[in-house]
């Protein structure tokens, strides 16, 4: 039943309620029983077993696990036919495999940790209710459907309910709507139409709000599940598992590896099983030898490194972005945010403060400088003719646009000049009397004993206030252009006028009071916001070039988010705003053709960011949210990345997040964004540097199959290479840091794979020419190796190839390697590391490894030819380099 459309009468009736007495303690017990307790349902949490398995049958776990578990069952059969078994990489496999789950199941459980704060929101509220006549004290899992709650000043609202009294009643319900200015309730008002924005209910009081300003009596018409903030507690129990794109990457990428190393190791058998039987030589052991090598093949493809390099880069960019101030909640999300392509985020408390500050003010002419204000008659008018307060700590205590004035005065040239604080001026001048702000008198009037002289102060609406001043036609047609253009950019006017009083009268009276407010002397206004944070402009630019486009959903107004809006350059050509009903009237289908114009959408409620941020997801973009409110943590929930506001958030909407920035800094998002990319380029970079080495692996080993020539390398140096493959020279790949024209760079596509084309020509080029370099050695000796050297030149070369490389694949784009060679330089000390183990392998090692030393003339050759993959590479990238010049 909506309460707010709803006559008072007929929602009595229907709860079976009583204005003055309430509901007796039968009734109470069968609204609790018909409508519900007002506690939120909580959902069984996920079992840590589904947890464990949902995150061990990711692709590319699985595929993980099928390499591990082929290695282990080859390693046994080579150790009971008494050949060289290697269980180290059985080892490595499986604690690869066992670290990837263990962060996964780790890191899951935000949604009920968000659901478990939201529960405790309203915990622990007492509010007085009227049962049987009588005014009690409830907490507020006792109120029912039906009851009738007193409220005033500072109250917290435990249910949401239908007004049925009213006085001057403000509400602060910016963390449900995203409504910066405290909303303003009467409970007379008689609403009509269904499609009402929560923010444009002013009948209606909601569970978790603050009464900010006058008191009222409600009745409660939704409690627990039912209220507005049940229906977001809903959505948080959700247990819909979205995969980051990141995973969808590696999903897809694991999936063509195995098939590929499939293949590779099929065709290998095969030809080995022709070859022999061709030769005369078809029998079980060399079936079963070739066998094992197709599956070594497997293995070998499989790039078990890949969750290691993962993890530790996760890591330590989330160690990173800590130093930024940037909590990461969830480790995959370090990586994600760097493919963003659309940030949809709040304007209250996320690109604003959350607090209202005057911007500027008029006294006969209009300053942007607020340190300029000097008249008596507004310092007093701020200082006596309010009643908020400052706290030590700066917090607001009281009416938000009356703490903003307060503040105005206090960092003002008057303050500066006079040495008094607003609080020294309170003492030093008695009010004598008092007439609170009324909504539907729209000002506030005190008379104070200044000096010796009596002065009536008013404060208001501009236009209730010109009605009471004598101004010359000029003076107020000044004013008012002043006053249009202000407000035009969504900022509220409070205006100022005086009138000394030289009899104290019965003001209370009608008509003393109505002489008491008329023919003053205006003395201006003052223009107030929710400015935007210091450095939002400068963050959105940023992702402007970034190619990161923003949208606002905000509670707010359109007035009010479209001035924000332009303040950010968000608006004009075919970027529109619109208001979350002209939302909700579209199809998905017409939504998703319009969205890509649409910068701004006011009146936005929970649902309908929601939506907003699947129809985005479902388009292949990549969605990051931002907010601070308790209606915005589905919308962080369902997005890709969600980010919270760590001292204005809610503590629902930081459980709901991935990243928390505790100090609500904007700018964060920027250097997350840059470093996230990174993340996926230093992905990219260590993939690349694997298939090129297993690419060349198959390709020698095929060929020398088909050539009939030995198998170039033992079980032992294959390790080695493996080692070089997976361990230290390619993870250190995974820790490049970030380059200059990061953020200059277009966002990448959510359907993208993390091999895009120029790599797989990069990737087949470089290993088709170091294997046909290794091939031509082993046919044509061009090195001219003694035949007891050749197996040991063969090995080094393709080892010594394979670091080389390296340094190839720390360039994803058309750059020199060298414009950046010194920039990792943990990089450049694990392969020049390599490099001299592999020196004392070669020269040391023979014995163990099946090598034989090389002298220095075989070592430059080597050198000279391994390097050369460098060479032809930096050939290309100037080739390139100079077709995009022309």
């Amino acid at each position: 039943m909506e309460g707010f459309i709803e006559s008072k009468e007929s929602l009595l009736k229907y709860f079976g309620s009583d204005p003055e007495k309430g509901l007796t303690e039968k009734l109470a017990e069968n609204n609790r029983e018909i409508f519900g307790k007002n506690i939120f349902a909580r959902q069984k949490p996920e079992l840590l077993w589904k947890r464990i398995w949902s995150a061990a049958t990711e692709p590319m776990i699985i595929m993980l696990i099928a390499a591990g578990m082929i290695a282990l069952a080859v390693n046994v059969f080579r150790s009971v036919s008494n050949g060289e078994a290697d269980f180290l990489e059985c080892v490595g496999v499986f604690a690869a495999i066992a670290l990837s789950v263990a962060i996964s199941v780790v890191m899951e459980g935000k949604s009920a940790k968000a659901f478990e704060a939201l529960s405790e929101i309203s915990s622990n509220i007492v509010v007085k209710v009227v049962r049987e006549g009588k005014t009690i004290m409830l907490e507020q899992e006792n109120i029912v459907a039906g009851d009738i709650i007193l409220l005033s000043t500072g109250d917290k609202i435990p249910a949401d309910g239908r007004l049925l009294e009213s006085s001057g009643l403000a509400v602060d319900e910016s963390a449900l709507t995203g409504e910066s200015h405290p909303a303003e309730k009467n409970a007379e008002i008689e609403l009509t139409a269904e499609d009402i924005p929560l923010a444009e209910r002013v009948n209606m009081l909601y569970s978790g709000t603050y009464i900010t300003d006058g008191n009222g009596k409600m009745l409660v018409t939704s409690v627990g599940d039912n209220t507005e903030f049940g229906k977001i507690a809903f959505e948080l129990g959700a247990t819909a598992k979205n995969s980051t794109p990141l995973q969808e990457k590696l999903a897809r990428l694991g999936k063509t590896i195995t098939v590929l190393g499939v293949i590779a190791a099929s065709v290998v058998f095969i030809s080995q099983v022709v070859s022999f039987l061709i030769n005369g030589e078809l029998n079980t052991e060399n079936i079963m030898e070739s066998f094992v090598t197709s599956i070594v093949l497997i293995v070998a493809a499989v790039p078990e490194g890949l969750p290691t390099i993962v993890a530790v880069s996760l890591s330590v960019n989330i160690i990173k972005l800590s130093k930024q101030n940037a909590l990461v909640k969830k480790m995959i999300a370090s990586e994600t945010i760097g493919c963003v392509n659309v940030i949809c985020s709040d304007k209250t408390g996320t690109l604003t403060e959350n607090k209202m500050a005057v911007r500027g003010f008029f006294d006969s002419k209009w300053h942007d400088d607020i340190t300029e204000l000097s008249s008596e008659w507004l310092t007093h008018n701020i200082c006596l003719n309010t009643t908020a307060d400052i706290a030590e700590d700066g917090s607001f205590i009281g009416n938000p646009s009356e703490c903003a004035m307060l503040n105005f005065y206090e960092c003002s040239g008057a303050r500066q000049n006079s040495g008094n604080s607003y609080k020294c001026e309170r003492n030093e001048h008695d009010n004598i009397c008092v007439f609170p702000f009324s909504s539907d008198l729209k000002h506030m009037t005190t008379v104070s004993d200044v000096d010796g002289r009596m002065i009536a102060y008013v404060k208001g609406s501009p236009e209730c206030i010109f009605e009471m001043c004598s101004m010359e036609p000029l003076e107020r047609k000044k004013a008012e252009q002043c006053i249009i253009k202000v407000q035009k950019k969504a900022m509220r006017v409070i205006a100022f006028a005086h009138k000394e009083i030289f009899d104290i009268g019965n003001f209370e009276d009608e008509v003393n009071h109505r002489q008491l407010e008329s023919n003053m002397t205006f003395d201006g206004f003052v223009a107030i916001s929710d400015p935007l944070r210091r450095d939002v402009y400068d963050a959105v630019k940023s992702c402007r070039r970034a190619g990161v486009s923003l949208k606002i959903l905000t509670g707010d107004n359109i007035v009010t988010a479209s001035a924000i809006a332009h303040e950010l350059h968000l608006l004009g050509g075919e970027n529109t705003a619109v208001e979350a009903a002209e939302i909700d009237r579209m199809t998905d289908d017409e939504l998703s053709k319009k969205l890509p114009f649409i910068s701004v959408i006011a009146r936005s409620t929970p649902t309908v960011k929601m939506r907003i941020v699947n129809i985005l997801k479902q388009d292949k973009n990549v969605v990051a949210v931002t907010g601070d409110g308790i209606n915005d943590a589905p919308a962080l929930k369902n997005a890709d990345v969600g980010i919270a506001m760590g001292i204005s958030g809610t503590e629902v909407s930081k459980e709901a997040s991935d990243i928390i920035l505790l100090d609500d800094s904007f700018s964060a998002i920027v250097k997350a964004i840059e470093w996230g990319r990174n993340i996926y380029e230093n992905f990219k970079r260590f993939i690349s540097f694997q298939l090129t080495v297993n690419l060349a692996s198959v390709i020698v080993v095929f060929a020398s199959v088909l050539l009939g020539l030995k198998a170039p390398f033992t079980a032992l140096e294959l390790l080695w290479i493996n080692i070089i493959m997976d361990g230290p020279p390619a993870l250190t790949l995974g820790l490049e840091p970030d380059y200059d024209d990061l953020m200059e760079r277009r966002p990448v596509k959510r359907g993208e794979s993390i091999i895009s084309g120029p790599m797989i020509v990069r990737i087949v080029a470089t290993g088709g020419y170091m294997s046909f370099v290794f091939l031509a050695q082993y046919v044509f000796n061009f090195l001219n190796a003694p035949s007891y050297q050749m197996h040991t030149v063969l090995f080094t070369l393709f080892v010594l190839f394979q670091l080389f490389n390296a340094f190839n694949c720390r360039e994803l784009h058309s750059e020199s390697i060298f414009r950046h060679l010194l920039k990792n330089k943990l990089m450049l000390l694990v392969v020049g590391c390599t490099f001299f183990l592999q020196i004392c392998i070669i020269q040391f090692a023979g014995a163990f490894f099946g090598t034989v030393p090389l002298d220095l003339q075989m070592w430059i050759k080597l050198f000279i030819v391994s390097v050369s993959v460098i060479v032809l590479s930096e050939f290309v990238k100037l080739l390139f380099r100079q077709v995009e010049k022309s």
